[in-house]
C-alpha cells in the first residue's frame, strides 16, 4: 500500500465511511470536508479529484480483502472453516458497526455509472473474491467436505451473492442477526451430508 500522510489517511476513512452508507454519488468533497474538519482546496492536495480518492479507497478496501484471503490460507488447511471464517468476518463486522456493509457491493449498484477506473476496481475485488470461493468449493469437493449441485465456480458465485444479499437484508431489517440467519444455511447447503 502506497505511504499516506496521517490527514489523507482520515479522509480515506471517512470516505470509506460515506462509501458504506451510501455509495459513490451520496457525498461531495463539500461533505468529505465539513466531516474531516478541513478545507475542500486540502482534499484536492491529497486526492486531484473525487476519482482519485474513491480508487485509492477502493484499491485500499481490494488490497485488505487480498490478504485476508490469503492470511486465512496460510493458517487454516480446511476449506469449510475458511468460507465460515469469510461468514464471521462479515458477521462480526454488521454486528459491531465496524464495516456493516461491503464497499463494492454498494459501488456495484452504481457500476454503469461509476468512472472507469473505479468500476475495474470493483469489478476485480468481485473476481479477486469469486476465484478464492471457487477454490475452495473445488478443495473441499476433492476432499469430500462439499456437494455441490453445480460447477465450484457456480456455486461460488451464488455463496458469494448469498452473503452479500444477508448483508442488505440485515441492513434493511436493521439486524445483525438477520445475517446470520441467511448467510449460515447458505454454506450448510454445500456441506455434504455423512
Amino acid at each position: 500500500m502506497i505511504e499516506r500522510s496521517p490527514k489523507a489517511r482520515e479522509i480515506m476513512a471517512n470516505t470509506r465511511q460515506l462509501l458504506t452508507a451510501g455509495g459513490y454519488k451520496s457525498f461531495s468533497y463539500a461533505d468529505l470536508a465539513e466531516r474531516v474538519g478541513i478545507r475542500k482546496a486540502s482534499i484536492h492536495h491529497h486526492f486531484p479529484g473525487k476519482e482519485d480518492l474513491v480508487k485509492a479507497v477502493v484499491q485500499e478496501y481490494r488490497a485488505e480483502a487480498q490478504a485476508g484471503m490469503a492470511a486465512m490460507d496460510q493458517q487454516i488447511n480446511d476449506p469449510l472453516v475458511k468460507v465460515r471464517g469469510y461468514a464471521d468476518f462479515w458477521s462480526a463486522c454488521i454486528k459491531d458497526g465496524s464495516s456493516p456493509f461491503c464497499i463494492c457491493v454498494m459501488l456495484a449498484v452504481e457500476l454503469p455509472t461509476l468512472p472507469v477506473e473505479i468500476a475495474a476496481e470493483v469489478t476485480g475485488h468481485f473476481s479477486d473474491l469469486s476465484d478464492w470461493l471457487t477454490s475452495l468449493l473445488r478443495a473441499g469437493e476433492a476432499l469430500g467436505i462439499f456437494q455441490l449441485n453445480e460447477t465450484a465456480q457456480a456455486e461460488a458465485r451464488a455463496l458469494m451473492a448469498g452473503i452479500h444479499g444477508a448483508m442488505l437484508a440485515a441492513r434493511a431489517f436493521n439486524n445483525p442477526q438477520v445475517f446470520d440467519q441467511i448467510a449460515y444455511p447458505l454454506i450448510n447447503k454445500v456441506v455434504k451430508v455423512a
